[in-house]
């Protein structure tokens, strides 16, 4: 399906819940930690593929605020999967930059080491940024903003006049980077799950039945092309954005 795609239409930035893990392994009589670690190799190759398409932000769900409300041993498992699965080959092989966004503070000394020696070991590759919400949640993420930007007022940086949606985006963990085109959901729930929840407000949703770990490159090939056969209005009507696509290709002969 790749070669039906529209190459000059791949989203730059897609957003991926990584569900599915723990169902994945409990069909095969599995302990749930397994489903993490087939996840893994998931994540491997569909970095691979999006760097392919062109795709210049990648952006994965690895692991929740509420996620800390799960038993100890399969968080310590999931602590342990991120300090080994963080490998220079994914990074430099795909020449990936690797960025992490969420309470990082929460995390675990090693994986807090790990994550900036990471970050810092890629920052100059330079054809995808992936990023990994870690110990994330939206609503952290929005509360953390406002009282930033509240401290930034009361220390006169900054004036209540000023604030604007730009102004929340700076603040938001996320301002590196676009907001993303394509939500993908795997695993079969239809919902967002307290996930980038600012940032997707015009971005289309996908939602689909396979588990992450079977998750493969053609499926993220029918996630783009049923992207690309959707017409991105923005609060806008369809006349609006014909009259405005035959503005644009009129400019440009």
């Amino acid at each position: 399906m790749n070669h039906e795609l529209d190459k000059t239409r791949i989203p730059a930035h897609i957003a991926i819940i990584m569900d599915g893990n723990g169902r994945w392994a409990a069909k095969r009589g599995l302990e749930r930690s397994y489903g993490h670690q087939a996840g893994v190799e998931t994540v491997r190759r569909i970095t691979a593929a999006c760097t392919k398409l062109g795709v210049k932000y990648l952006t994965l769900y690895t692991f929740s605020t509420e996620n800390w409300n799960r038993p100890s041993d399969e968080i310590s498992a999931l602590m342990g999967l991120v300090l080994s699965s963080l490998e220079d080959e994914i990074f430099m092989k795909n020449d990936v930059r690797f960025r992490v966004i969420g309470d990082i503070a929460r995390l675990p000394a090693d994986v807090q080491k790990k994550l900036h020696e990471t970050e810092e070991h890629t920052k100059d590759n330079a054809t995808m940024t992936m990023v990994v919400a870690l110990s994330y949640s939206s609503r952290w993420e929005i509360t953390k903003a406002v009282q930033d930007i509240v401290t930034d007022v009361k220390a006169g940086k900054t004036s209540e006049q000023a604030i604007c949606e730009d102004m929340v985006s700076k603040y938001l963990q996320t301002a590196f980077m676009p907001d993303p085109d394509l939500l993908i959901r795997t695993g079969g729930e239809v919902r967002v799950s307290n996930y980038l929840l600012w940032q997707i407000a015009y971005s289309e949703l996908y939602f689909c039945d396979t588990f992450w770990p079977d998750f493969a490159e053609e499926d993220l090939y029918r996630a783009i092309a049923n992207y690309q056969s959707r017409q991105r209005r923005f609060g806008k009507t369809e006349q609006q954005i014909e009259d405005q696509n035959k503005l644009a290709n009129n400019s440009t002969r």
